[in-house]
């Protein structure tokens, strides 16, 4: 097998685009789209009810098979890939990972917290990065939640669809970002969603089962490679994973607190890394850098996969 591997030279071009350019805006984005047809179908759904579990399952597997499906219509199979159709399926698969976008939205709280704006860094961090309450989150934890996701992000975000793009082509990462939207929808344990959004969250938990420990894995390596605290990563990474209510999350959270030597707790629902220091605005910068190396190594073992396993004459979809 050659680097003529359509599906090595697609995955290198989505790599470029994103490093150039992020992701497209929400409006055109087709994780929006999803979005807006999973509120489509909830809307046609019973309130209330027993019949209310079987509508969310329904929609969990159905929502994703059918996005996958479109994808793989639109992009093709089985034909020589040519450049137009290489160059069409690595814009397809830009849109289901951001890295830089996470990069650069961590990179701007540290920007505000360099700054003494902490109304700016909380603002910051409740518009791109998480979704809990910042409006009253000292500096210390709007620098600890900002860490937390870079790390969970990188994981669902980066080596999740990187994972699934590996295992099945851009329809699978298709289907990977369907369930992870889903999740984030409907994957609560409200009054509204716990019923509605089981099957969701169970799917959820099953398909970042390893990107979440391969990302935790990959943070170790950089950690030993920019000369940080690999040996504490990997205590705490084995230590304090299962802290989370997510069984998936503390993963790569873990891991990325041992390497900072941080502690990184959200209010009433974890603790991770301590004994430690709390975290301050550079160690944001220290976990982009992280964040940013650990990628590296990933997308590299994924690139020499898909060297050697990748299907030299299919299009990738």
């Amino acid at each position: 097998m050659s680097i003529a591997s359509p599906r090595f030279r697609t995955f290198l071009v989505a790599l470029a685009l994103d490093a150039a350019f992020g992701d497209p805006p929400t409006v055109v984005h087709p994780v929006g789209w999803i979005g807006r047809l999973a509120r489509a179908f909830e809307a046609r759904v019973p309130a209330s009810g027993p019949a209310r579990r079987w509508w969310g399952g329904a929609g969990a597997i159905g929502l994703p098979l059918l996005v996958s499906t479109t994808a793989r219509m639109f992009l093709g199979r089985g034909e020589r890939a040519g450049m137009f159709r290489i160059a069409r399926a690595a814009i397809a698969l830009d849109t289901t990972f951001a890295l830089r976008t996470l990069l650069v939205r961590a990179a701007e709280v540290h920007a505000a917290l360099e700054a003494n704006d902490l109304p700016q860094a909380r603002a910051l961090l409740a518009r791109h990065l998480v979704s809990r309450d910042t409006s009253d989150l000292s500096a210390a934890e709007v620098a600890g939640a900002t860490i937390e996701s870079v790390a969970e992000n990188l994981s669902d975000g980066v080596v999740g669809p990187w994972l699934a793009y590996a295992a099945l082509g851009v329809h699978g990462a298709f289907a990977y970002r369907t369930v992870n939207t889903l999740d984030s929808m409907w994957g609560y344990r409200t009054e509204q969603y716990a019923d509605f959004g089981w099957v969701a969250a169970r799917i959820d938990d099953g398909t970042n089962w390893l990107p979440a420990r391969v990302t935790a894995l990959a943070i170790l390596g950089a950690s030993r490679f920019l000369g940080d605290a690999a040996g504490g990563a990997m205590l705490v990474w084995r230590r304090d994973a299962g802290n989370t209510e997510s069984p998936n999350a503390g993963h790569p959270m873990a891991a990325m607190a041992g390497a900072l030597g941080v502690v990184l707790t959200k209010r009433g629902a974890y603790t991770l890394g301590a004994p430690g220091r709390d975290p301050e605005a550079h160690d944001i910068v220290r976990a982009i850098r992280i964040a940013r190396v650990a990628a590296s190594l990933v997308a590299a073992v994924l690139a020499g996969v898909m060297v050697v396993t990748a299907p030299s004459e299919e299009c990738d979809a």
